[in-house]
């Protein structure tokens, strides 16, 4: 009796003491919040350009470590999301356009916040963090959708004028059967003019109504004693570029830069450059000419320019009250911040208006690490990392096992220290015709590969996702050239190191 007595009690004390170390495990794990930013390219106050007003981006900033070289695996939303939320780069997930669902592909594939769920945390998607259309319920536990605003939420207008064009349209399709809501880039009706500056609220745009929901989710998750993996995904700045008016004043229009470089790269295909139209989709800006068949006049480019960095600006906003509300609820030191963008996007570089190219300007990408993890907090590293390693990277962080078909690298020893370097080259792709379908346009797979002075890209014809002849290529040497102007690829002087290149391009 005295025995079993003893035996009893020394079992409780263990299973306590077992229960007490999952709970400390559990409860220290330290929590994720995830925020990508649609379009966002790497040209704001962090980034160098003291033009672009974003102080809680710099705020960010201060509290963990900028990416100077961090690259896209495609420069398109659809495929680049999906490569960084699998751990798998495009050509492996097959998917290369805006229409693909990877879930078609791969239904068993597990997500980096499946991942997380899996592994005991509450993961909760806001915005767009896949594809807006493919939401993936399996990440989530809770997936939200904010009652009230449209399918495209990017696509949000204010203002009379683009409630009329949209309106009309609808009309035009209600009476009109032949009058068609998507147009031959497959685009959406409920798009009107290509900006909007309006006298209104920031709530009356969804991204700060989400994050008001996304406050609302931070008070509820303090509560309870899971760790918890949370993305806010930002749709601006996205076109069509529309935010309050308070934003757009906070520029000076007529001392806005314009691109120094409006023109394809001397010695390049044209068609390297084509590879989205979407800004001819917006009714106001249906004549805007293709990249080799002019330049889109000045006054027009200001707007452009003027309403992108009115809607950063915009977004930094609605980032700040984010990092406050985690101040104000003690979470801070207990997470892990990364904020990314899913790929560049042009403004008048190369004579284009758009992302989708293989060109540094669409493939560089805007990455910060900070919160807990991260020991080299206000630093900046120039070491080459790539979207597909943020999947390795929290997971090391979080010490979770890694999966093993990921094929990224963790970033976690720049983390520590931002000389470290985990990879030699970043790589990038682009499927150029295949959706939106470009008719003008057979479809042409280009591959990329970022040294870290120099960039090369082959071009092949494509056709049943199998890749053909080499059609061309491209060479920029960063180091006289960092806008990629001119393409040295034929210079007898770069033989040699097109051959390394060519080697090093199927590497990964």
């Amino acid at each position: 009796m005295k025995y079993t007595l003893i035996l009893q009690v020394t079992l409780s004390i263990m299973c306590f003491t077992a229960l007490c170390n999952v709970f400390y495990a559990q409860s220290d794990r330290p929590n994720i919040l995830f925020i990508p930013v649609d379009d966002l390219r790497p040209d704001f106050s962090v980034y160098g350009n003291q033009m672009v007003i974003t102080p809680n981006l710099d705020r960010l900033a201060k509290k963990g470590i900028v990416f100077e070289r961090a690259y896209c695996q495609q420069a398109v939303c659809n495929p680049s999301r999906a490569s960084l939320l699998t751990g798998l780069r495009p050509d492996t997930l097959q998917v290369w356009d805006l229409k693909t669902n990877m879930r078609s592909i791969h239904p068993d594939l597990v997500t980096l916040p499946q991942y997380f769920k899996q592994n005991g945390y509450t993961t909760i998607g806001l915005g767009k963090t896949f594809h807006n259309i493919f939401l993936d319920s399996l990440s989530w536990n809770k997936d939200i959708h904010i009652p009230g605003y449209p399918f495209d939420p990017d696509a949000m207008y204010t203002d009379t004028v683009n409630l009329n064009i949209i309106e009309n349209k609808k009309q035009r399709f209600i009476e009109n059967k032949n009058f068609k809501p998507i147009d031959k880039y497959g685009l959406w009706y409920i798009k009107a003019n290509a900006t909007e500056c309006a006298e209104v609220s920031d709530e009356t745009y969804f991204d700060a109504v989400q994050t008001t929901e996304a406050i609302k989710q931070l008070q509820l998750l303090k509560q309870g004693n899971q760790p918890f993996f949370l993305s806010v995904g930002y749709y601006k700045p996205h076109l069509p570029f529309n935010a309050p008016k308070k934003y757009w004043d906070m520029y000076d229009r007529n001392k806005i830069r314009l691109a120094s470089n409006q023109f394809i790269p001397e010695g390049s295909p044209v068609y390297a450059v084509h590879g989205d139209q979407e800004l001819r989709s917006y009714d106001d800006f249906r004549d805007l000419p293709l990249p080799d068949k002019g330049n889109l006049e000045e006054e027009r480019q200001r707007i452009l320019i003027h309403g992108y960095y009115a809607c950063v600006s915009y977004i930094d906003a609605q980032i700040g009250r984010l990092l406050d509300e985690l101040t104000k609820l003690g979470l801070e030191k207990n997470t892990i911040i990364v904020l990314w963008g899913d790929h560049g996007w042009k403004l008048g570089e190369h004579n284009s208006w758009a992302k989708q190219s293989n060109y540094e300007i669409d493939t560089r990408v805007p990455l910060i690490f900070a919160g807990k993890g991260v020991d080299a907090k206000g630093a900046r590293t120039n070491s080459l990392a790539e979207l597909v390693d943020i999947f390795p990277t929290l997971c090391d962080m979080a010490d979770l096992p890694l999966p093993s078909n990921l094929q990224g690298a963790s970033l976690r020893p720049i983390l520590r220290n931002p000389k470290n370097k985990v990879k030699e080259a970043a790589y990038s792709q682009f499927l150029l015709g295949r959706f939106p379908p470009r008719p003008d346009v057979p479809e042409r797979m280009g591959y990329a590969v970022r040294t870290e002075r120099y960039r090369y890209v082959e071009w092949y014809a494509w056709n049943d996702n199998m890749k053909g002849d080499l059609l061309d290529s491209e060479l920029f040497d960063h180091s006289a050239d960092p806008q990629e102007n001119k393409n040295v690829q034929n210079e007898e002087r770069n033989r040699e190191i097109v051959g390394k290149l060519k080697g090093l391009l199927f590497k990964k």
